[in-house]
């Protein structure tokens, strides 16, 4: 009998240990790892993930098509360890039918809790407070030393009402916040409701808001969102908090408004770069606190994170349904031609409609990326049977 063939599985960084575990129990592959804390070097990340059929990366890890070329066609399954995908060409990833997973929903909690600790540190002055107990400036109680802002009868404005946003929101709710606002792609009514929180445009928003919390995806259209617009428009005692993505923000705008009084303070959990230099002007403020991107750094959230990346890549390589698919709108099917040879090449290309690609998981056939090199046309559960022996039918005619 001809031995099996192992998947080569590449993984960037040394996971937690529950992720780790799962690709070590996994019999169908061959798990090679840069088994430390540090990010892997770019020839090295080459080197390993040449040949490799799945690819376990970190948002700090750039996937763009230089990379995807040294990894060759093999390539089926890229899993990263995060809820951002910007690190990722994935226009690059579509042409190739290359499948994505990622790890939304269970860092939203661990992300909420650290971005009301971080508003709170900000709006409160804690360093500063903490720096004056520690260097001998705390000599007596002084009726205005030390006086920050607090939440009580404010408005908050959330840039990004989705899980995280809303997560945030119910956590503020209870220190007696009067009203929240929020701004976003469309209004999300049903959402809204629990906070009775108002949709209004961005500059209301900036305008009307004591804490501003950046909680949004990084787009071609947030990008730069929060500038030097958006900060004259701010009062000059609100807090902004950014816990998204760094280039969400204008830093060299924001380090101005600071230093210049136009808003009273900063928190940021996100940069741009990251590692933000110790010589960048905004560490210089007393007014602005940085976090080097903790968002969602406890324990149990990250070894979470590690198991849900490790099991998207593990399904995506067995052509199952993962747990956590990223949509793709208009990602091609390769059709393969009934091989099971992990290196059978696709017979032809089929570009998925953008309703049907759009799924967040595709149970209705596994012809995905390398499953259907690998001739796996096995039809699966479809909540509307119609549609799918019409999508059997479709990809019959158009590989035959």
């Amino acid at each position: 009998m001809r031995p099996v063939r192992l998947m080569k599985v590449f993984v960037t960084r040394r996971i937690p240990p529950e992720g780790r575990a799962a690709l070590a129990r996994a019999a169908d592959c061959e798990v090679q790892d840069w088994d430390s804390d540090e990010p892997i070097p770019d020839k090295e990340l080459e080197r390993g993930v040449a040949g490799a059929h799945g690819l376990l990366c970190l948002l700090s890890d750039r996937i763009d098509k230089r990379l995807l070329d040294a990894a060759g066609a093999s390539l089926r399954v890229i899993s990263t360890l995060s809820v951002g995908v910007d690190h990722l060409a994935l226009d690059e990833i579509k042409k190739r039918g290359i499948r994505v997973g990622y790890t939304p929903d269970v860092l939203t909690d661990a992300t909420a809790e650290l971005a009301v600790s971080l508003l709170l540190t900000t709006s409160r002055r804690l360093p500063e407070a903490i720096a004056e107990v520690k260097n001998g400036g705390w000599t007596s109680w002084k009726p205005l030393w030390m006086c920050g802002y607090g939440l009580t009868q404010s408005t908050v404005g959330i840039i990004g009402l989705g899980r995280i946003g809303q997560a945030i929101a119910r956590r503020l709710k209870p220190f007696g916040v009067q009203r929240f606002l929020y701004t976003g792609r469309q209004p999300r009514p049903e959402e809204a409701a629990e906070f009775q929180a108002a949709f209004v445009s961005t500059p209301q928003l900036a305008a009307e808001s004591d804490f501003v919390i950046v909680a949004c995806s990084l787009t071609p259209a947030t990008k730069g969102l929060c500038n030097k617009g958006f900060f004259q428009q701010m009062k000059k005692t609100a807090v902004f908090v950014n816990i998204s993505r760094g280039d969400v923000v204008d830093q060299e705008d924001l380090y101005q408004a600071l230093a210049g009084g136009q808003i009273a303070a900063a928190g940021l959990d996100v940069t741009t770069p990251e590692p933000l230099p110790a010589s960048h002007p905004l560490l210089t403020l007393k007014n602005c606190v940085i976090l080097p991107h903790i968002g969602s750094a406890t324990h149990g959230t990250r070894n979470t994170m590690s198991l849900l990346a490790a099991n998207n890549l593990l399904a995506g390589l067995r052509g199952e349904p993962m747990p956590s698919e990223l949509k793709l709108p208009g990602r091609r099917l390769l059709l393969g031609s009934g091989s099971s040879s992990p290196t059978a090449k696709p017979s032809r290309q089929v570009e998925l409609p953008a309703q049907e690609a759009g799924r967040q998981q595709m149970p209705w056939l596994a012809v995905e990326g390398q499953a259907a090199r690998d001739g796996h046309f096995q039809k699966r559960m479809w909540p509307h049977s119609s549609s799918a022996e019409n999508w059997l039918s479709y990809l019959a005619s158009v590989s035959s």
